[in-house]
């Protein structure tokens, strides 16, 4: 039945990090013990106060259709939220809340990216950025850092991709998949070069902005002179540990949300309502498990930078943000175990999975193919173990 299926799902890639993980709960289920490190998913709780909203908002009778964009309420604490930490003044007319930031990215992308607009990702990327610009008909152009600089390419490189046919910029900060974080002047300079350039937009996916390792999360769209042409993207999953709610939103213009709503009403409709009223608990409530989380996973980066600074090879840029790290690898390439040879950081990951039984993700699916990511999301004695598996494996490696 497969020649039924369109060109379209056809040219669109599986996503690496689900894939790896179906990988690992494959070897899982034959019995083997395998640590996975390849999601990018807090291994906290929910915070009870959210899930009492929740639960509250049952008993209250929430079983109904959602308004396409969300509760007013929860928009209205959303737009609250974007003054008090970004500095960012919006209307709830301007936030529209999806299932999950994926969602609105897609929807974003979906509203202003027409076919062969070009649009700039800088490098490394999340996974899906590049398959829902294909799917929306648009040309990816690449823009890398090195990791010298923290992956993070310039306002200079980012100005020598934009040409004509340029509609759109996407990237995140904190990163996904490295941790880096643009300081409030890297974003100034990238700021000017928008200024010169009125005929692009910019995605800004914030999702990680409370694990943040630094200080203050810095928002493109605080530049007033370019706010109207940036969509800020935001959410519940990694902050407020809600990642199996599925709540997700943007800030942007309202002929943007207005856009976003239209494509969204014709898709899916308003996102789950007890899902929205669970977000809204967590804006309204007690800030200290976000903090108390990321106290954790900066506790768990510094040992896992120290821990994998010892093996030989490892090129490691130290993470501002987020739950990840993303050493270059490429001292492996060429090595062998036997008859298998590593020609690439896909072959290494596939290694660790199958010799370590350790699941990461290959740095080809986020653009760079010299590295692989690991997330740290996951108890400090499974991720010493799996550094000590990942050390012996390579070990082997001649």
């Amino acid at each position: 039945m497969t020649h039924f299926l369109s060109e379209r799902i056809n040219a669109m890639s599986e996503s690496q990090t689900i894939a790896m993980a179906k990988k690992a709960r494959e070897l899982a289920a034959q019995g083997f013990d395998v640590i996975n490190l390849s999601f990018g998913e807090p291994d906290f709780q929910t915070p009870d106060y959210i899930k009492a909203a929740a639960k509250k908002a049952i008993d209250d009778g929430f079983s109904f259709y959602t308004p396409v964009p969300g509760y007013l309420d929860l928009r209205q604490a959303i737009a609250e939220k974007l003054l008090r930490d970004n500095g960012l003044s919006y209307k709830p007319e301007n936030i529209v809340v999806s299932t999950g930031a994926k969602q609105s990215i897609a929807n974003a992308v979906m509203c202003l990216v027409n076919p062969s607009d070009e649009v700039v990702i800088i490098a490394p990327y999340w996974v899906s950025y590049l398959e829902i610009v294909k799917l929306a008909e648009g040309e990816p152009v690449i823009v890398s850092g090195t990791l010298e600089n923290d992956f993070k390419p310039t306002a200079a490189q980012i100005e020598a991709a934009i040409t004509p046919k340029t509609k759109l910029l996407m990237y995140s900060s904190p990163s996904n998949p490295t941790g880096a974080m643009f300081s409030r002047e890297e974003l100034a300079a990238i700021a000017d070069v928008l200024e010169r350039h009125p005929h692009v937009l910019v995605i800004a996916d914030e999702i990680y902005e409370y694990i943040n390792f630094e200080g203050k999360h810095e928002s493109l769209a605080s530049f007033e002179k370019i706010k109207d042409r940036v969509v800020t993207v935001n959410g519940f999953s990694k902050g407020f540990a809600m990642t199996g709610w599925r709540v997700g939103y943007i800030a942007a213009a309202k002929p943007i949300a207005d856009a976003c709503d239209k494509m969204q009403g014709q898709f899916t409709s308003g996102t789950c309502s007890i899902a929205q009223k669970a977000a809204l608990g967590a804006l309204k409530g007690d800030m200290t498990p976000t903090k108390e989380m990321t106290a954790a996973f900066l506790r768990r980066r510094d040992m896992m930078v120290g821990l994998l600074s010892e093996i030989e090879g490892f090129k490691i840029s130290i993470p501002k943000g987020a739950f990840y790290l993303f050493p270059d690898i490429s001292h492996y390439f060429g090595k062998k175990n036997g008859e298998q040879t590593i020609t690439n950081a896909a072959d290494l990951s596939m290694y660790l999975l199958n010799e370590a039984h350790v699941s990461l993700v290959t740095g080809e699916a986020f653009g760079d193919e010299n590295c692989i990511r690991i997330s740290f999301a996951a108890a400090d004695e499974k991720l010493r173990e799996a550094v000590s598996r990942i050390k012996a494996a390579l070990a082997k490696l001649q």
